[in-house]
């Protein structure tokens, strides 16, 4: 059965492309609903500063206006559009974030811990020089954060839950008590996770939540959200069909707005 809902789609007001290429994509592959979850971070670390400028994530500023253009962009099309947002996670900022979200008032919000220690886990870089206890280490905080995030409470779901398994460097760190720390963490709270999809089909090859972290997460019988965060009009399309068939195969129903 295709997916009608896709809740993890960035724009332009992040790192992605325009709104209008965006929701032409999402009617060419038969979606009824889509969310705008662009990132977002409200940190007074410098690190996270400097990044927010060099990358232009500015939608703690520009919220607004882009709320306006997808009410505007709303009145024509039959899509649902949701206005959301991907916050980015660190327990010292929850009272930010939660001042933040409260003011922003957005439809819903996914958080996800992007930086341990203002190092971006994707980035190989970060870590070629790391020893094994030192990657260890960091894989541990990782996933002390990620528990952090879901009893906070402040956000709908939680993305791409394994997200250090992208990068070659810190892969095979997480062990089966990580997962099981986790999905009891979601198991005691309303934080849904996603099944994303956003490096199946590039050189990682694998859904986040992986396979052993997913089972988890199902034998807690905890639903999911799907996600393709998508940020060109071309990874919709692809990835869309792919995410279907991975809840078709584990026969899963999509949460949807709302219960999120």
């Amino acid at each position: 059965m295709p997916l009608s809902h896709d809740y993890h789609i960035h724009s332009n007001y992040s790192d992605g492309r325009p709104l209008p290429f965006m929701i032409a994509a999402a009617e060419e592959s038969g979606l009824e609903a889509i969310g705008f979850s662009d990132h977002c971070n409200v940190s007074e670390r410098e690190a996270m500063i400097e990044a927010k400028h060099e990358y232009g994530f500015a939608l703690d500023l520009t919220y607004e206006r882009r709320w306006q253009a997808i009410r505007s962009l709303s009145e024509r099309t039959d899509l649902e559009i949701y206005d959301a947002v991907e916050m980015d996670y660190d327990p010292a900022e929850e009272a930010r974030i939660r001042d933040f979200l409260a003011e922003a008032a957005f439809d819903y919000a996914i958080g996800s811990v992007h930086a341990i220690d203002g190092h971006n886990v994707q980035v190989s870089a970060n870590f070629a020089e790391k020893s094994d206890a030192e990657c260890r280490e960091l894989v541990d905080r990782y996933y002390e954060t990620l528990v952090s995030l879901i009893d906070s409470e402040l956000f709908a779901i939680a993305a791409h839950l394994d997200l250090p398994e992208r990068t070659p460097e810190l892969r095979g760190y997480a062990t089966e008590e990580h997962y099981a720390m986790v999905a009891d963490a979601f198991d005691r709270s309303s934080t849904l996770p996603e099944i994303n999809a956003g490096r199946v089909l590039d050189d990682y090859g694998d859904f986040h939540p992986a396979r052993p972290f997913f089972e988890h997460l199902r034998e807690r019988g905890i639903p999911f959200v799907p996600g393709t965060d998508s940020h060109r009009p071309a990874e919709l399309r692809d990835r869309l069909p792919v995410l279907a068939e991975e809840f078709d195969d584990h026969a899963l129903e999509a949460i949807r707005l709302p219960d999120l």
